[in-house]
């Protein structure tokens, strides 16, 4: 079978062919007809991700159908439609994920590949309203956006929420999210033109502002007629100070992402002052999984996939998901 592949940091991708897997007790045999591209990947070609193991097969999200069962596999059947769990042994608690807990796609072989094995527990029905595509955009980002806005910041109808950097795929995820529980979600860019695009989409979305003009905060919340109950952020960096400006007493601010570093000014005052919860998440359990998927079927959801590629194109997709040009999730197109 053909494979993307990732032999050492700093190099290309590579799609060669390699032994198909067979599955063992408890896994399924996968042909898989889509995947979708994380920032992880680039971060673990660029090796700046931490616990790198290579060569190995890179991709956390996928969609297919069943093709072969394992031993003592009894609750799929072959050629169920199904997509993947984008994790690995996240282990019993609700609260934080455990020790062994890891990301499909590295150090495991992931699903830029035409097939692959997975335990039959992390396997779950393709949303019957999604194509193959849209199926493998979900899982990573609906998973990561799903626990940021219910598990950790406890979102509630009638909210108003900010979600910063609305061309990434959780982001947009998220905002759907918050926007389909009845939340007023407005949002931000360092684009003005993808800006526009992402409010011009039908996502419910109220108005936007790009942070990188100066007073962005102050006047977002004067146009969103107050501060905002929840702020879902992926950056953190020199521009937390603004999030903590534009919270409301009481406010949330959950993030999963640092792509701007370090957060270099968090001024204590404002937050006990104004009661603020500042809280970090990561991925989420398989109940959180089960929940996602759930919420996603009863408001029947559809991810904005952005860009399709051909698996023998992974590494151009992987340039054109490092250039940050896209909105929405850039997927692979494999059968």
């Amino acid at each position: 079978m053909l494979a993307l592949q990732q032999d050492a940091v700093h190099q290309p991708a590579v799609v060669r062919d390699i032994t198909q897997p067979t599955p063992a007790a408890g896994q399924v045999l996968l042909k898989l007809h889509a995947a979708a591209l994380n920032h992880r990947d680039v971060w673990i070609q660029k090796g700046q991700y931490a616990g790198i193991k290579l060569p190995c097969t890179l991709g956390a999200d996928g969609s297919g159908e069943v093709v072969a069962l394992g031993e003592g596999v009894n609750n799929l059947a072959v050629g169920a439609p199904v997509i993947l769990y984008p994790g690995v042994d996240w282990g019993d608690g609700q609260r934080a994920q455990g020790r062994n807990f890891r990301v499909l796609g590295m150090p495991d072989p992931g699903t830029f590949a035409e097939y692959t094995t997975a335990a039959a527990a992390y396997v779950r029905p393709r949303p019957a309203h999604l194509d193959w595509a849209q199926a493998a955009a979900l899982p990573l980002a609906g998973l990561t956006a799903y626990r940021a806005a219910f598990g950790r910041a406890q979102l509630q109808a009638g909210e108003r929420v900010l979600v910063t950097g609305i061309g990434g795929g959780v982001a947009l995820v998220a905002a759907q999210f918050c926007a389909a529980a009845g939340a007023e979600v407005w949002v931000t860019s360092g684009d003005d033109e993808k800006l526009a695009r992402a409010l011009a989409l039908p996502l419910g979305l109220r108005g936007g502002a790009n942070y990188k003009t100066e007073g962005w905060a102050k006047d977002l919340t004067k146009r969103a007629g107050g501060a905002f109950d929840v702020i879902i952020d992926s950056a953190a960096g020199a521009g937390f100070d603004a999030l903590v400006d534009a919270a409301a007493p009481g406010g949330r601010i959950v993030f999963y992402g640092g792509t701007q570093g370090n957060i270099t000014s968090l001024p204590p005052g404002k937050v006990f002052w104004k009661q603020l919860s500042i809280l970090g998440t990561s991925m989420g359990s398989l109940q959180d999984f089960d929940a996602m998927l759930a919420f996603v079927n009863e408001h029947r959801l559809v991810p904005v996939v952005d860009k399709q590629f051909a698996l023998a194109e992974g590494e151009a997709a992987l340039r054109y998901l490092a250039a940050g040009q896209q909105l929405g999730k850039v997927v692979l197109a494999i059968a």
